[in-house]
């Protein structure tokens, strides 16, 4: 893979990302990719991949997902962007709050072939679940 073509994948995927298009955004990813995420776990395949997609769409039907840069080192990449927006859906069972989320949020891509055989995901998710509401954080 050249540069370029890793710079095209991270491109289209900013594209789908806008759109909040979970089935644009798992089609990235290689039919039997992986993905390691604290709100999944390790998801294996397009269709668990696309599913929490949907999760954080349903949840935050606002989300904004701002690539803010990228390291390239052959066929792998590691975009390091920012995410926020508005619990307006149910999210881990908590009913909507209205409460603005905002994380900063590493992907570490392998890509073979053209797409994502394998992503994790780096983010404070106990920050996030504070900021929703799921969990309480006590004052230092």
């Amino acid at each position: 893979m050249t540069r370029q073509d890793v710079e095209d994948l991270v491109s289209r995927r900013s594209a789908a990302w806008t759109a909040r298009d979970a089935p644009a955004l798992a089609a990235l990813h290689a039919r039997t990719g992986t993905v390691a995420s604290p709100t999944g776990g390790v998801l294996e395949g397009r269709d668990d991949i696309e599913r929490v997609y949907r999760v954080w769409f349903s949840a935050f039907p606002d989300l904004v997902y701002k690539t803010e840069d990228i390291v390239i080192d052959g066929n792998r990449a590691v975009e390091i962007s920012h995410v926020s927006g508005t619990h307006s859906g149910e999210f881990f069972g908590v009913a909507p709050s209205g409460r603005r989320i905002s994380f900063a949020m590493a992907c570490v891509l392998t890509i073979d072939g053209g797409e994502i055989a394998h992503e994790r995901r780096v983010l404070d998710f106990t920050g996030v679940l504070v900021q929703v509401g799921v969990i309480k954080a006590k004052p230092v």
